[in-house]
C-alpha cells in the first residue's frame, strides 16, 4: 500500500494541521462598530494618564498628542496591510497638520512646567514621561486587527481634515480608537477567533527515506498516518482506485 506525498499533504491541509501559506491580503475582516461619543480628554483612560488641573485647551492638546502617537504606532505596526496606507498617511499628516501639532506640544510643555512649580527642566522630563506612557498605552498586542482598522480609517479622515481641525478629530474618535485596542476579533463570530485545538495526530515521517519510494509513502513499512475526524487518502498498489475515508 502506498500513498503519494501530495495526497497526504492535501489531507493534512484540509484538517487544518499544516501552516497556511501567507496570503496576499490577510486583513479583510468585518470590524465591530466601536464608534462612541466625543470626548474632552477629562474622561478616564482617554489621554493615557490624568492631567490634574489641566484646562480644556490643555486637555485638547493631550488628545491631539495621543492621536498623533496612535497614528505613529499604526504606521509602524499596521504596515503588514499596505492597503491601509498607515505609513504614507501618517507621514502626510505630520506635514499637513504640523502647525497644530507644534502648538499642542507647546501647550503640553507649558502645562508640565506650570504644575512642576515653573521648573522648565523638570517639566520637560515629565513631558517626556507623558509621551512614553502615551505610546505604551497604544499597545496592539491584543487587538492589532481592530486597532489597525480604526487607525487606518482615522488617518484617512485626518488626511482630508482642514488645518486646525486635527483636535476636533481627536475629540470625535478617541473613544473609538481606545476601544479598538481590546481583542474584539471578527464581528461575524462571538468575541474572539475561537478555533478548537487541532486533533491529535501522527504525521507521516517526512524525512525518513525508508518510508518513501520516490514521492509515494509506503504504508506497509511505516503505517498509515491518521488523525481524528480528518480525511485520509490512500492509493492502492495498483494505482487504479482511490479510497477515501472521511
Amino acid at each position: 500500500m502506498r500513498a503519494p506525498r501530495v495526497f497526504l499533504a492535501i489531507g493534512m491541509a484540509l484538517a487544518g494541521l499544516l501552516p497556511a501559506a501567507p496570503a496576499s491580503a490577510q486583513f479583510f475582516i468585518k470590524s465591530p462598530d466601536l464608534k462612541g461619543e466625543p470626548v474632552t480628554g477629562a474622561e478616564p483612560g482617554m489621554i493615557g494618564q490624568e492631567l490634574p488641573g489641566a484646562t480644556p485647551l490643555e486637555l485638547r492638546a493631550a488628545l491631539v498628542w495621543n492621536l498623533r502617537a496612535a497614528l505613529n504606532v499604526a504606521a509602524l505596526q499596521c504596515d503588514f496591510e499596505p492597503t491601509l496606507l498607515t505609513r504614507d498617511n501618517y507621514n502626510a499628516i505630520i506635514v499637513d497638520h504640523a502647525g497644530e501639532l507644534k502648538s499642542s506640544y507647546s501647550t503640553l510643555e507649558k502645562y508640565f512646567t506650570r504644575i512642576n512649580k515653573n521648573n522648565k527642566k523638570l517639566g520637560l522630563t515629565e513631558l517626556d514621561r507623558f509621551g512614553t506612557r502615551v505610546y505604551s498605552g497604544f499597545s496592539t498586542v491584543s487587538g492589532q486587527l481592530t486597532f489597525c482598522s480604526a487607525a487606518g480609517s482615522i488617518a484617512h479622515e485626518a488626511l482630508f481634515a482642514p488645518r486646525g481641525k486635527f483636535g476636533d478629530l481627536a475629540e470625535a474618535r478617541m473613544r473609538e480608537l481606545r476601544a479598538s485596542l481590546a481583542p474584539w476579533g471578527e464581528q461575524a463570530f462571538p468575541r474572539r477567533f475561537n478555533r478548537p485545538p487541532p486533533p491529535a495526530m501522527r504525521t507521516p515521517p517526512w524525512n525518513d527515506e525508508t518510508c518513501w519510494k520516490d514521492s509515494d509513502y509506503q504504508i506497509k513499512k511505516c503505517g498509515a498516518p491518521a488523525w481524528d475526524g480528518a480525511p485520509v487518502i490512500v492509493v492502492p498498489d495498483d494505482g487504479k482506485k482511490k479510497k477515501r475515508r472521511d
